[in-house]
């Protein structure tokens, strides 16, 4: 119970992504999952006020690619999942995780 308690404290993982027309949003990452040997990320738009958040939240699967950037860092990257039949798969999984989080708390 502490973990789950430590990990509700904690500052949002938040990314800044480029939507096709060029703009920049920053995305929420809500869980990381293992499917296959590959990790992904389910990600929504993120909303600093909890009031200004629309009631129906678009949610995406991305997939979680680690690198060593030029510096000897480990990175990662987030790439949208191409095939849409893995997509499908994936989104319904994370349907599936958000459910039993929301019916958790």
């Amino acid at each position: 119970m502490l973990e789950e308690r430590d990990e509700l404290e904690q500052e949002p993982d938040l990314l800044e992504m480029v939507d096709e027309g060029g703009n920049t949003i920053v995305m929420q990452v809500l869980d990381y999952f293992f499917y296959n040997g590959n990790e992904y990320a389910i990600i929504s738009e993120y909303h600093e006020d909890e009031e200004d958040a629309p009631e129906d939240v678009s949610c995406y699967v991305v997939e979680v690619r680690p690198y060593t950037d030029e510096n000897g860092e480990e990175m990662e990257e987030f790439a949208v999942v191409e095939d849409e039949a893995m997509e499908k798969r994936l989104m319904d999984i994370a349907m599936t995780r958000l459910q039993s989080d929301e019916e958790a708390d």
